[in-house]
């Protein structure tokens, strides 16, 4: 049978935005000043991705994973990663309950912390590569196989991991496949000094994510991922969009790998939800040369030499851009 797309409406734009909008109001009880990167979080949500958090110890990057669990009435769930954590502490384990369920073969199964609607993986590239890659399953298809049973996890599902991007020692580099699966990788940076200034007189007696009070609940934004879908994206839109990405792969000698077709699905994934959190129900050129950093530069393997010259990805991204015409 034929699949069409799901028909637009004028009004999903505003729908969307209304909701948006109040989770980032919420949100920003918490995390002060950082308007910019908590828009690309939430618009991760609602695009139906996961989120990479990368910055330095102490800037908030729990503290937001958390506050946008309370926003949304979530369950939020943190696994610590270290050397000596095993892909069970991850997904879960099957167990018999005593001797004769062994002997008669049931097993039953123990739900490992990667059940909740948000998962925060603190320090990720702190796990061996074998543990890390307990994620790849779950965080593509949304469930966990154990024994050869697979489990649902809840949704909404988000991982946010979080890693320092300067601590080397003790650590394993995330591989190409598991970056691939975060939609963004979002820098929330230090504070201003007046949101910093504001923090030292409260003394840090502000608001706790655990104090946030839901502005909405589960199935709402189940409802909000799914309008989103029905954000219209033109076909010079899309074109806008093949064209960055394949020239990832083909157009800088810095660049040793380029994005993958997933990276396509997810810039216009996460387009669509910015729009709409826009108030609009279509996407414009804009739209995609403002997350084209976040969305592409974690994605993209450079040379060698480019490292040694310190080139930086999003930088690169941002060049591409500019080499590209822009559909008008």
């Amino acid at each position: 049978m034929t699949q069409f797309p799901p028909q637009p409406s004028p009004g999903d734009g505003g729908r969307i935005a209304e909701g948006f909008h109040s989770l980032l109001k919420n949100v920003e009880q918490v995390i002060s000043g950082k308007t910019h990167a908590v828009r690309l979080a939430l618009t991760t949500l609602l695009a139906e991705g996961h989120l990479l958090l990368e910055d330095v110890p102490g800037v908030g990057k729990t503290s937001l994973a958390r506050a946008i669990a309370a926003s949304i009435g979530g369950e939020c769930r943190r696994i610590q990663f270290t050397p000596d954590l095993l892909p069970s502490d991850i997904t879960g384990v099957s167990f018999p309950p005593g001797l004769d369920a062994a002997r008669r073969g049931d097993f039953r199964f123990l739900p490992g912390p990667v059940f909740a609607n948000v998962v925060l993986c603190d320090e990720v590239n702190r796990a061996s590569p074998k543990t890390q890659s307990a994620l790849l399953e779950v965080m593509e298809e949304r469930q966990v196989t154990v024994a050869g049973t697979s489990h649902p996890v809840p949704p909404p599902f988000l991982v946010v991991a979080t890693q320092n991007p300067v601590d080397f020692d003790g650590t394993y580099p995330l591989p190409e496949a598991q970056l691939d699966r975060f939609l963004m990788r979002v820098r929330l940076g230090y504070p201003s000094e007046e949101a910093e200034f504001g923090l030292l007189r409260s003394e840090g007696r502000g608001l706790t994510p655990e104090a946030l009070s839901p502005v909405m609940n589960v199935d709402e934004i189940g409802r909000l991922a799914h309008a989103a879908t029905r954000i219209v994206v033109s076909d010079p839109v899309h074109r806008y969009i093949v064209s960055l990405v394949t020239a990832t792969r083909t157009a800088d000698p810095r660049i040793r790998l380029g994005a993958s077709p997933r990276a396509s699905l997810a810039l216009l994934r996460a387009a669509r939800v910015w729009a709409a959190a826009d108030h609009r129900h279509f996407v414009v050129p804009e739209d995609i040369r403002e997350l084209a950093g976040p969305v592409l530069a974690h994605r993209l393997l450079l040379t060698s030499e480019a490292d040694f010259a310190r080139s930086d990805a999003e930088n690169l991204i941002t060049e591409l851009l500019g080499r590209l015409k822009v559909p008008r």
